[in-house]
C-alpha cells in the first residue's frame, strides 16, 4: 500500500519504449548524425586533388585522410561504449559534436598533411564515433515494436547525406576553395551538438513523477494524527533507517560489458560480420574506375555511384517496414542472411558486365541488396544482445569490423594493381559476402534453434526473433524487487512504552473503521484517524 521508493530496493515499474512521441525527434536526430558519420568521410574526397597540388602529395596520402576518419568510427567503439556507460548519451554526443567541428575547422588552418591526418582524420573521426554510436543506443530505447521501421529510417540518412554533401562540396571548393570548404563543413558539424541535444533520456519523466509522489506522501505523513500515532512513526522512521543500513550496496554498472561473449547468437553474428565487411565496401569503391577501364565516359561513370545511393534511399526504410512485420521479425536473422546472400550473387552475378547497360543493372539490384544489409545489420545485433547490453555489444562489433575495414579494401586495391584485372575481384568480394550468408542462417539454425528444440524451454534472447525488450525489463525488477523484500524483514522494538502506543492506536484505528463502514486495514498497516484513505496508512512493526 505504500509507496515504492528506489532508495529503499524497490525499481519503479518499467518505462515502456513509447514507439512514438519524442522517439520520432530521436529519430530525426539519429537520420542526421548517421548521414555525417558515413557520407562526411566519402564527400571529403572532393577536396584531394586540391590538398594534392597544395601540399604536394600523392593521391594514397590524402586517401588516409577518410581511412584514419572510418578507422576511429569503427575502432573507438569500446572507448564510446565506456563513454555512454558511465555518463550517458546526450553529454557524450555533445562532445561529440564539438570535436567533429573542431577537427575541420582546425584542418582549414594546416600547413602540411600530418596536421590534416590529426585534424580532419583523428579529431573529426572520433567526434563522429561519438555521436553515431549513442544515437543508435537511443534509438533502441525509443522503439520496440516499431524499432525494424527506425532503424530502416535512421540508415537511409547515409545516401541521403551522400547525395547532399558531395554536390555541396563540390560548390564550396569553387567558390571559397578547400580551407574555406573546411571551414563551412565544420559549421555544419554543429548540427551534431543539436541532435545531441534532442536525445532525452527515457527515464527523466519517471523521475520527475516519483519525486512529486514522494514529495506528497511525506508531506501527509507530516501532518499531525496524535500524539501516540506520532510515537509509532518515529518507531517506523527507526525501523526504516535499520533497514536501509542492513541492505546489501548495490554494484555499479559495468562500462564494458564482455558478459555479451558468453552469448551464442552474439559470436556468431560478430564472425559473420567480419566476414561481411571483407567484401561489402569493395564494389562501390572500385566501381567507377572498373566503369572507365571498360570505355565508359568520366561523367556516366561517376553517375553510376548516383543511382546506387537513389536505390539505397527507398531500400533501407522499405527493408524496415518488412521487418518490422509479425510473421516476419520473430525470423529477422534470416532476413539479414538473405539480404547478405542477395548482395553476394549481385558481386558474382555482374563481374562479367561489359557495357554501360550492364553496370546500370549491377548498380539497381546492389543497392537494393546493399539497402537491405544497412537496415538491419543494427536491428539484428538489438534483437540479439537487448537493448540493455546493446551500448557495450555495438562497440566491440564496431572495434571488430574496423579490422575487417583495414584489411578487405586495400588488398583489393593490390590485388588489381596485380592482376589489373576487376574480374577477379567482384568474384572474391561476392564469394566473401556470400559466405557470410551462409554462415549466419546455418549457424543460427543448428547451434541455436536446434539446440533450444533439445532443452525444451527457449532461450531468454532468441538471435532469431526482434522480442520486446519490455519483457526483459519486466524480469529485471521483478528479480530486484525479489532481493529487496529479504532485506525487508520485521524488526524488534525494545521500548515497552511506544509497544504499547503503537497497540493502542492501531485499536482505536481499528474501532473507527468499523464505525465508518468495515474498510479492511491490511497486514503490517496501522490506519490514521480519518478512515481508510491508503495514502495515510502507517506501517508498523511486528512484534
Amino acid at each position: 500500500m505504500g509507496r515504492r521508493d528506489p532508495e529503499e530496493g524497490h525499481l519503479p515499474a518499467p518505462v515502456k519504449p513509447p514507439d512514438g512521441g519524442w522517439g520520432w525527434i530521436v529519430l530525426l536526430g539519429c537520420f542526421v548524425i548517421t548521414g555525417f558519420s558515413y557520407a562526411f568521410p566519402k564527400a571529403v574526397s572532393v577536396y584531394f586533388k586540391e590538398l594534392m597540388k597544395d601540399f604536394h602529395v600523392g593521391y594514397s596520402d590524402t586517401a588516409w585522410i577518410s581511412s584514419i576518419m572510418l578507422a576511429m568510427l569503427y575502432g573507438t567503439g569500446p572507448v564510446c561504449s565506456i563513454m555512454v556507460n558511465q555518463f550517458g548519451c546526450r553529454p557524450v554526443m555533445l562532445i561529440g559534436g564539438l570535436l567533429a567541428s573542431s577537427g575541420m575547422i582546425l584542418a582549414s588552418f594546416t600547413t602540411n598533411i600530418i596536421e590534416l591526418y590529426l585534424t580532419a582524420g583523428v579529431l573529426t573521426g572520433l567526434g563522429m564515433a561519438l555521436n553515431f554510436q549513442p544515437s543508435l543506443i537511443m534509438l533502441g530505447t525509443y522503439f520496440d515494436k516499431r524499432r525494424p521501421l527506425a532503424n530502416g529510417l535512421a540508415a537511409a540518412g547515409s545516401p541521403v547525406f551522400l547525395s547532399s554533401l558531395s554536390p555541396l562540396g563540390q560548390v564550396l571548393l569553387e567558390k571559397f576553395g578547400w580551407r574555406g570548404g573546411f571551414l563551412i563543413m565544420g559549421g555544419l558539424l554543429l548540427n551534431c551538438c543539436t541532435c545531441g541535444a534532442v536525445m532525452r533520456p527515457l527515464d527523466t519523466g519517471m523521475k520527475r513523477m516519483m519525486e512529486k509522489t514522494r514529495d506528497k506522501y511525506e508531506a501527509k505523513e507530516m501532518l499531525p494524527i496524535g500524539g501516540k500515532s506520532e510515537e509509532g512513526i518515529s518507531t517506523t522512521d527507526g525501523t526504516m533507517k535499520a533497514k536501509k543500513a542492513k541492505k546489501k550496496p548495490r554494484k555499479g554498472k559495468k562500462l564494458l560489458d564482455f558478459s555479451i561473449f558468453s552469448n551464442r547468437g552474439f559470436i556468431i553474428y560478430t564472425i559473420s560480420k567480419f566476414i561481411l565487411v571483407l567484401g561489402l565496401f569493395v564494389p562501390p569503391i572500385l566501381l567507377v574506375n572498373y566503369a572507365k577501364d571498360t570505355g565508359v565516359p568520366d561523367t556516366e561513370a561517376a553517375f553510376l555511384l548516383s543511382i546506387i545511393g537513389f536505390i539505397d534511399i527507398f531500400a533501407r526504410p522499405a527493408c524496415g517496414m518488412v521487418a518490422g512485420l509479425k510473421w516476419v521479425r520473430p525470423h529477422v536473422a534470416y532476413l539479414f542472411s538473405f539480404s547478405m546472400l542477395f548482395n553476394g550473387l549481385t558481386d558474382i552475378c555482374s563481374a562479367r558486365a561489359s557495357n554501360y547497360t550492364g553496370l546500370v543493372i549491377f548498380c539497381v539490384f546492389f543497392g537494393i541488396s546493399y539497402g537491405m544489409v544497412g537496415a538491419l545489420q543494427f536491428e539484428v545485433l538489438m534483437a540479439i544482445v537487448g537493448s540493455q547490453k546493446f551500448s557495450s555489444a555495438i562497440g566491440l562489433v564496431l572495434l571488430i569490423e574496423a579490422f575487417a575495414v583495414l584489411i578487405g579494401p586495400p588488398s583489393a586495391g593490390r590485388l588489381v594493381d596485380a592482376l589489373k584485372n576487376y574480374e577477379v575481384i567482384f568474384y572474391l568480394a561476392g564469394s566473401e559476402v556470400v559466405l557470410s550468408a551462409l554462415f549466419l542462417a546455418m549457424a543460427t539454425y543448428c547451434c541455436l534453434n536446434r539446440g533450444k528444440k533439445k532443452e525444451g524451454s527457449p532461450e531468454k534472447n532468441p538471435p532469431t526473433g526482434g522480442g520486446s525488450d519490455t519483457e526483459e525489463a519486466e524480469s529485471d525488477v521483478q528479480e530486484a524487487e525479489e532481493h529487496s523484500s529479504d532485506n525487508h524483514q520485521p524488526a524488534h522494538s525494545t521500548d515497552n512504552a511506544v509497544v504499547a502506543a503503537s497497540e493502542e492506536a492501531n485499536h482505536v484505528a481499528e474501532e473507527q473503521g468499523r464505525e465508518g463502514g468495515g474498510c479492511p486495514a491490511g497486514d503490517g498497516e496501522v490506519l490514521a484517524r480519518d478512515g481508510c484513505d491508503a495514502d495515510q496508512t502507517v506501517e508498523r512493526d511486528s512484534f
